[in-house]
């Protein structure tokens, strides 16, 4: 009974942590059904719109935050410790809500993980949270490293690049957690969130190569969380690979 409990504790306090709705906490909303094999344009035009206002706007937040640590960092009455705790509360706030920053609706929900067809190997729903709990802290500690690194600048090429692969993750989100668009999903986690953990963990590497090393463990789990969309989009029928035309039913 112990164990139980304690797993619920663990299971609630890691979903708040990381703002994943469970299904009690989901509420009712349309479903939407594929009627056609007809692309949905509009729904890419408003994905590229939406991830690249992402990027904009924590660009902006980036250079904000550099004028802010400017500011503490001139002040000789402000202790030096203040701008590096500023600076990796930031990071926290980028790596577990940088959806904030999206207009693409990023609610964070296990339900489409738990309807669809899963393969055997595949992680219990649980795990997710705790292993994006895990990359979260490890995101924050590489890049205040690289903000140490370039001299405490915010608006630099590493940064601009990990704030990039936050708004691809994002979207790949809307698309396969929000959506359910299975065969999108599968473009998108490899184009997106992916390869671009890779080149943001590349020039990281290039930067400071600890930070390189610590933020590497991302590219593993995104390694598997792309491995495991394509294997739901084979079980689950194989629908084209690209945001089919939806029409909404209760």
């Amino acid at each position: 009974m112990n164990q139980s409990n304690n797993s619920g504790i663990l299971e609630k306090f890691v979903n708040t942590v990381m703002g994943v709705k469970t299904g009690k906490q989901q509420q009712s909303r349309q479903t939407s059904i594929s009627t056609s094999k007809e692309v949905d344009i509009k729904a890419i035009i408003i994905y590229k719109l939406g991830t690249i206002l992402q990027i904009l706007t924590m660009t902006v937040v980036l250079l904000g935050m550099e004028k802010l640590v400017m500011l503490i960092d001139h002040n000789s009455s402000i202790p030096s410790w203040v701008s590096t705790f500023l600076t990796g509360l930031f990071f926290v706030l980028l790596s577990i809500r940088s959806r904030i920053f999206s207009l693409l609706d990023n609610t964070r929900s296990g339900q489409t993980y738990d309807q669809v067809i899963r393969p055997r190997w595949a992680p219990p729903p649980l795990a997710f949270p705790i292993v994006w709990m895990i990359i979260a802290v490890l995101r924050v500690i590489s890049s205040v490293l690289i903000w140490q690194q370039m001299n405490h600048q915010f608006l630099v090429l590493p940064l601009i690049l990990f704030v990039v692969h936050l708004a691809l993750g994002d979207t790949w989100n809307t698309i396969f957690t929000v959506e359910r668009r299975l065969g999108a999903a599968v473009p998108v986690v490899i184009l997106g969130p992916w390869l671009s953990a890779l080149v943001v963990t590349a020039v990281y590497w290039q930067t400071n190569p600890y930070a390189g090393m610590i933020l590497s463990f991302s590219c593993v789990w995104l390694t598997v969380a792309a491995v495991l969309v394509f294997r739901i989009w084979q079980l689950n029928g194989c629908e084209p690979l690209y945001p089919l035309k939806l029409t909404s039913e209760k």
